[in-house]
């Protein structure tokens, strides 16, 4: 059957109906009220259908009902209050349909509930802590809500069978549970929230789990050696989750493994010559991650690998051939290793894209330029003799107090050409962006002036609403909820940004220091469900060289986002406003905020799709942390302002001349990720020249890309390092120097990828001795 139009009323004409079953059709329109009037029915299935509107509150009278299914509908309105009064439902399912509200702790009511699916709405608040009083529940689906707070303590005492919280804003710890949860637990997925803590696998050593899903959470923990001896576990899928440490050589002790995931962490150490004994698997992933060492020869062992992704990490020698005689193994991807050597010759591996081999630079192999050749030269970059002198057979010296002098014949070679070249092309742009700057300068002023204006007035007549606060981390504290301006003071204030003010906040009795930007958007963003869904994609962001998001409050008058406090300042404050006593930056630390800086940018780049563009980088949004390891802040905030006036906000990007890069200067506005390599690469000059962007002379303007590439072409490039830096090794400063002019090219195709810079860098970091096995 395949009926379809309204559900008219005449139901209730069926005294004794006990089941209706219309599941699978087209009916749309609203429910018929007289449903509720079947006093026997205990059998409601109305699933896959097209019915709209709110469920009618004649439902509640159905007492005798046992299965309700209303799933896979387009229903509206509040979830039912009244939910609590069907005390023998054993099967409820509203999932895939758009209810909003809260789940009333009514739901406890129910002790005969087996199944509860609310996946797929628009459901918000707290999972309510009644929920462990249903003695019975064993399957709980609460998918892609919008559900915050944490996990009830209990539920997990329930002998559950399947929990899925995935895809909601839950925080806090994992509950333990007791031994009953994982002897009956087979399906955990908890991904997609922001959990925080341990694993708690201790007692799942005689588990039933198969299914474990905590990605894209942030734990911050080590990965617990239990894991591997849960025996029937099929799938661990733990990608960003912030682990740390080591991978537990018992990880595959049990045998029973066909899926590990454990991508986009910041896991260390050696991959384990133990994961051969995962003889079951058939994906492999440990991409993104900083493992070292080889890639096992045990990786062999696995006849029923398909998949294997180790793209970036720092695994280093070659590729066991023995890999080679897997035969069902379909995809691999090794890229930005610093892997060397010949390509198994057997298998998929001749047959490999060249995009799973690249950034090695290492890999002999006909798609990466012909045949093994041990002893080729080094890239151009890479190697900081290039440009000297080496008819005399001295080696340069490693570490220099004072630059050094190249000295050599000048020729006008196409580097110098396009030197040139670039040099008017960014004098053009400079002058065109100037000229803009003076053109919408009143018009900026208008638009600020109606900003503050409506601030302003929405204060003084009392209509600030009450604001929603979500709070990423539990460990903060939503104390100061209730007047929220009154932390934001003048004297708290630490800077501001394109985007907005900051201000140094103490949250909560521990006073913990955070960092709150009040954004320049009033009355722009009047949707909290737009500005919810761009910043819990912030939210997730997560990476060792990315300023954290805390949280966020929001009201149409106002918008505040919570994230970390650098105690460092920022880079800017460093690099330019220092006191002269002040110690100055030493090559090693400078190298470290480049390298974390790239890493960073390259986690925004590769991990996200679409990507995330900061399209705002230089020194004033690099903050720095106690160790003055970089965080890269106000990332992907140009999302969030789709709905001001787009030539507006590109003014307030070019106001920051110099790091814009000069596809930019014509207003064509086509924003990707090479607009931010361009500006990367200013930044990296400005690091280790101290030197400005742009300098006004009284007769001249000394535009610093140009500068550095002049210098190198006449041989004396090193004569513009930051002096103040003392000491530093000649064959790390230049090979960085010749990236960052790579970086700030013209041409947008020509400047390499995040990723490219970071294996790059890390090659730049090896000791020379070693550096050579690279090339």
């Amino acid at each position: 059957m395949n009926f379809r139009g309204p559900c008219h009323k005449g139901a209730s004409a069926i005294h004794n109906l006990k089941e209706l079953q219309l599941q699978g059709n087209r009916f749309s329109g609203s429910l018929p009220g007289d449903i509720g009037l079947c006093p026997h029915l205990n059998r409601l299935d109305l699933s896959s259908n097209r019915f709209s509107g709110a469920l009618p509150e004649s439902l509640q009278r159905l007492s005798s009902m046992h299965f309700f299914s209303l799933s896979k509908n387009m229903l509206a309105g509040e979830f039912p209050q009244w939910i609590g009064s069907l005390t023998n439902l054993e099967y409820l399912d509203l999932s895939s349909n758009g209810l909003t509200g809260s789940i009333p702790s009514s739901i406890g009511d129910l002790k005969s509930l087996r199944y509860l699916s609310l996946s797929n709405n628009k459901l918000f608040g707290i999972i309510p802590t009644s929920m462990a009083s249903c003695p019975m529940l064993s399957v709980i689906r609460l998918r892609s809500n919008s559900f915050n707070g944490t996990i009830p303590e209990g539920l997990f005492d329930l002998g559950l069978e399947e929990v899925d919280f995935s895809h909601n804003g839950l925080v806090g710890s994992i509950p333990s549970g007791s031994s009953t949860f994982f002897s009956s637990l087979r399906t955990l997925d908890l991904s997609s929230n922001n959990l925080t803590g341990h694993i708690p696998a201790e007692k799942g050593l005689s588990s039933n789990l198969r299914y474990l899903n905590l990605s894209w959470n942030n734990l911050e923990s080590r990965m617990p050696r239990e894991l591997g001896y849960f025996q029937n576990l099929t799938v661990l899928d733990l990608r960003n989750s912030a682990l740390v440490g080591l991978i537990p050589a018992d990880i595959c002790e049990s045998g029973s493994l066909n899926i590990l995931q454990l991508d986009g962490n910041s896991l260390m150490g050696q991959i384990p010559e133990e994961i051969g004994n995962c003889s079951s698997l058939y994906l492999l992933s440990l991409a993104q991650n900083n493992l070292s060492g080889s890639i096992p020869e045990s990786i062999s062992r696995l006849n029923k690998l398909k998949i294997l992704k180790l793209e970036f990490n720092e695994l280093t020698g070659e590729i066991p051939q023995k890999l080679g005689i897997l035969e069902n193994l379909l995809a691999v991807n090794i890229s930005y290793n610093k892997l060397v050597g010949r390509l198994p010759v057997g298998g998929i591996f001749p047959s490999l894209d060249q995009s799973a081999l690249q950034g090695n630079l290492g890999i002999c192999s006909p798609l990466l330029k012909g045949p093994c050749k041990m002893n080729v030269p080094k890239p151009l970059v890479l190697d900081p003799y290039a440009y000297g002198n080496q008819g005399d057979g001295k080696k340069p010296r490693k570490v220099s107090s004072h630059p050094a002098r190249f000295h050599h014949h000048m020729f006008l070679s196409i580097s110098t050409i396009i030197a040139i070249s670039a040099a008017i092309f960014i004098l053009f742009g400079v002058i065109l962006i100037s000229l803009l700057n003076l053109s919408v300068r009143k018009r900026l002023a208008f638009v600020d002036h109606a900003m503050e204006s409506m601030c302003s007035s929405s204060s003084r007549s009392g209509i600030l609403s009450t604001g929603k606060l979500v709070l990423f981390d539990s460990k903060s504290s939503p104390d100061w909820i209730s007047n929220p301006e009154a932390l934001l003071n003048k004297a708290a204030e630490i800077g501001q940004g394109v985007f907005g003010t900051v201000y140094k906040v103490s949250l909560g009795s521990e006073a913990r220091m955070v960092a709150i930007k009040k954004l320049f958007t009033p009355n722009i963003i009047q949707y909290p469900e737009d500005f919810d869904r761009e910043v819990q994609v912030l939210g997730k962001a997560r990476h060792p060289n990315l300023l954290s998001l805390k949280g966020y409050y929001w009201t149409p008058q106002l918008q505040l986002l919570v994230s970390e406090y650098a105690p460092n300042g920022s880079l800017q404050a460093k690099l330019h406003e220092t006191i002269p006593s002040t110690p100055r930056l030493s090559w090693a630390n400078r190298f470290k905020i480049v390298l974390g800086t790239a890493k960073g940018l390259a986690h925004l780049h590769h991990s996200f799709r679409p990507p995330i563009i900061h399209y705002n980088i230089r020194p004033s949004n690099i903050l720095l942390d106690e160790n003055l390891n970089p965080k890269i802040s106000d990332f992907g905030l140009a999302r969030l302002l789709t709905k001001l006036d787009r030539h507006v906000i590109s003014t307030r990007f070019q106001s920051a001349l110099g790091y814009v890069a000069p596809e930019l200067a014509c207003q064509s506005l086509r924003i990707n990720e090479k607009c931010d390599i361009y500006g990367f690469g200013i930044l990296i000059l400005e690091l280790v020249t101290g030197r400005r962007p742009v300098e006004y002379g009284e007769d001249n303007v000394l535009i610093l890309n140009d500068h550095v590439r002049f210098l190198l072409e006449q041989g004396n490039v090193l004569d513009c390092v930051d002096p103040s830096m003392g000491d530093y090794p000649e064959d790390e400063v230049l090979p960085v120097l010749k990236l960052a002019l790579v970086c700030t090219s013209h041409i947008p195709s020509s400047r390499p990828s995040m990723a490219e810079v970071v294996q790059i860098l890390q090659v730049i970091k090896t000791p020379v001795p070693q550096r050579t096995e690279f090339f």
